[in-house]
């Protein structure tokens, strides 16, 4: 069994083959060269971070399916500074166009200093972000973003630090380790 923990740069699609008719992007062809491996579960092209890459198809439903519950940790940079109310919300659980998330686990986090984005985040004089630490336990298209923006916060960065046990400690952007 191979299990690679790869750290997906921003603007690079969650999949080997570029799409037919879209932009010119980067594929996980242009970073990670061991064949027979797949990702096991999406990470959006404007999202950043952990992605779990196997050849092992049971390994790969249990992190992907959202029946295991398996949690998934992000750190996303949110406008303005969310209060006790949003993030107790968030904690709750939001109600979303496709029904309501489960419970979060949601803190605030002083500047994870990860690496710099490439495009950066537009930085605004008159607009106060923060981080936040949010662990999920499904996968509803684009939830971390759509939740945030529920409560009010708009996500404008979002990393995707682990997805159960394993991290993104010590794997830098377009980089990938062996794990199993």
């Amino acid at each position: 069994m191979t299990l690679i923990v790869f750290n997906k740069p921003f603007n690079v699609l969650c999949q080997f083959t570029p799409e037919a008719n879209g932009p010119e992007r980067q594929t996980l062809k242009d970073f990670v060269d061991v064949p027979g491996v797949y990702p096991a579960g999406r990470l959006d092209t404007d999202s950043e971070g952990l992605l779990l890459l196997t050849d092992d198809g049971r390994l790969q439903a249990r992190i992907a399916d959202p029946r295991f519950k398996m949690p998934k940790t992000y750190l996303a940079q949110v406008e303005g500074e969310p209060d006790e109310a949003a993030l107790d919300a968030l904690r709750r659980g939001v109600t979303l166009k496709d029904g309501r998330t489960l419970p979060a686990e949601v803190e605030r986090i002083d500047d994870p200093a990860l690496w710099p984005r490439d495009p950066p985040v537009r930085f605004r004089k008159t607009v106060a972000d923060c981080w936040i630490s949010l662990t999920i336990r499904e996968g509803k298209n684009r939830q971390v973003r759509r939740m945030t923006a529920a409560v009010g916060h708009p996500t404008l960065r979002l990393v995707r630090w682990a997805i159960g046990e394993w991290t993104l400690e010590g794997v830098q952007p377009a980089e990938w380790r062996e794990v199993g």
